[in-house]
């Protein structure tokens, strides 16, 4: 698709309004596209956006760290310093528009992870979006406590959720070093009761993911993809089924 002046690759899947399901670093792992079919199953159609990385592979660490490093010095992404957001929420936002006039409905949902988690967020700015997930929101990688979108655009979001009566649910684990306890408090304090978080237990993530997460990230981390259990009664799958249950409430109810 093009958009915005800018080709991308997009899959999409499903039926029913849309999901914009943007993957976490280093790319569309076939963890983030199990979560993508999920969202599918849930009776959704689903866009998975390829922005990074090389699709559909569990790249080794050095692999990881090389498109990591990529993307922090890419023009179309703002890793490091608050305060501003990413360039790449203008395609998103347009992706997500063209998805709403594709597949109707009431309007989109969006999910973002890790290093896309926060444009979940700034995509409230486009009318259609309306069922924010931040998973475990990363940006900026340089200030634990502080939020990847300009002051102006967060007061935006925060007048559109109480005029829409919207909520914005935000999912980490305890002890994330990416998405940090500081990160929270900052979302909170500038959107209230509109933002809706989830901490998981540190002990109820996945203890073998791939490379990458235990040998770069080191810790939980990816609450619906590479840290989940999907077992009945784990907190993650819960989490995940949270999610599923928000959007489909929210895109259809």
């Amino acid at each position: 698709m093009t958009l915005d002046g800018t080709p991308r690759t997009v899959y999409v899947g499903g039926s029913g309004p849309a999901v914009i399901v943007m993957a976490e670093m280093p790319g569309i792992s076939p963890d983030v596209a199990r979560f993508a079919r999920w969202v599918r199953d849930a009776g959704l159609t689903v866009y998975l956006p390829s922005l990074f990385g090389r699709d559909g592979a569990y790249p080794d660490a050095e692999a990881g760290r090389t498109i990591m490093k990529r993307a922090c010095v890419s023009a179309e992404f703002r890793a490091f310093g608050a305060g501003r957001s990413s360039p790449i929420a203008v395609w998103l936002r347009a992706l997500a528009a063209l998805a709403h006039r594709e597949c109707g409905g009431p309007g989109v949902g969006a999910l973002g992870m890790c290093f896309t988690g926060n444009f979940a967020l700034t995509m409230m700015l486009e009318p259609a979006v309306l069922a924010p997930v931040l998973c475990q929101p990363s940006l900026p990688l340089d200030e634990p406590g502080g939020l990847e979108i300009s002051p102006g655009e967060l007061t935006a979001v925060r007048e559109r959720l109480d005029r829409e009566d919207l909520t914005v649910r935000a999912y980490r684990f305890e002890g994330d070093r990416f998405c940090t306890a500081q990160r929270f408090a900052a979302y909170a304090a500038a959107l209230g009761p509109r933002f809706e978080p989830r901490v998981l237990p540190a002990e109820s993530a996945n203890p073998a993911p791939p490379p990458f997460f235990s040998e770069v990230v080191g810790g939980p981390h990816s609450v619906v993809t590479a840290h989940l259990v999907d077992e009945a009664g784990e907190p993650t799958a819960a989490a995940r089924d949270e999610i599923l249950a928000f959007l489909v409430d929210r895109l259809t109810g």
